[in-house]
């Protein structure tokens, strides 16, 4: 049986795998959800510049203290940090569309085989809009996608062929859930990365998602400053 675990332990895990991935002074965009929670996990020693949609360049982790003044796009408060600014919502999005971003963070409803990814939208549900998603995809070099490995029903969400609205045909560079790592190689989806006590096989036989495994696979990254804490907090 895959590991059961946290809510908690689920989404900060699959943060801080994505924030280990990124070089001093590369520019990213978060999405809503998981990917909220990437500035929080960001290395001291790397800085990274952290662009919204709504118009800040430099945003930092969420502060102790919460200030309305200070958002992102998905509503969650956000620091400035040292040499950040504020620019208006146009700016914002030349920045995107303009190809200046090295990487964004999007959620995911579905992802597929080829790269695909819908996180916009399920036929029938009110939404309020797609928001930036599709200008993120299309803009940014690299596209990291942070999900759950299943939805509520049980269901994988790494799919063999996307059945929801896309948001970008074969955009998708790298996915991270709680069980592994998938990274486009080739045009191929390859497994790179795995946490500790999954079965490779079993995973393989619950992921609706064909992929290769890595000759060179490993245990993700991150897992054991996560143990270390975990210890630390009994």
């Amino acid at each position: 049986m895959l590991p059961e675990l946290d809510e908690k332990v689920v989404r900060e895990r699959i943060a801080k795998r994505i924030a280990l991935d990124f070089d001093n002074g590369a520019v990213v965009n978060l999405g809503i959800g998981i990917p909220t929670l990437v500035s929080d996990f960001i290395p001291r020693s790397v800085r990274v510049i952290m662009q919204t949609e709504n118009g800040v360049v430099g945003a930092g982790p969420a502060p102790e203290e919460h200030d309305l003044r200070f958002i992102g796009a998905g509503g969650r408060g956000l620091s400035l940090i040292p040499g950040s600014s504020i620019v208006s919502s146009d700016m914002s999005f030349g920045l995107i569309r303009g190809g200046h971003l090295d990487a964004t963070v999007l959620g995911a409803l579905e992802v597929d085989e080829e790269g695909n990814l819908a996180n916009w939208w399920i036929p029938g549900k009110l939404i309020p809009g797609m928001g930036g998603a599709m200008d993120l995809v299309s803009g940014a070099r690299a596209v990291y996608v942070a999900t759950t490995h299943f939805d509520k029903k049980g269901r994988s969400k790494l799919v063999k062929k996307c059945a929801l609205p896309l948001t970008g045909a074969g955009v998708v560079s790298t996915i991270v859930t709680e069980y592994c790592v998938v990274r486009k190689r080739d045009g191929h989806m390859v497994l790179t990365e795995i946490a500790p006590n999954v079965d490779v096989n079993e995973l393989l036989e619950k992921t609706a998602m064909s992929f290769e495994v890595s000759s060179d696979l490993c245990l993700m990254k991150g897992i054991e400053e996560e143990c270390c804490c975990e210890e630390a907090s009994k």
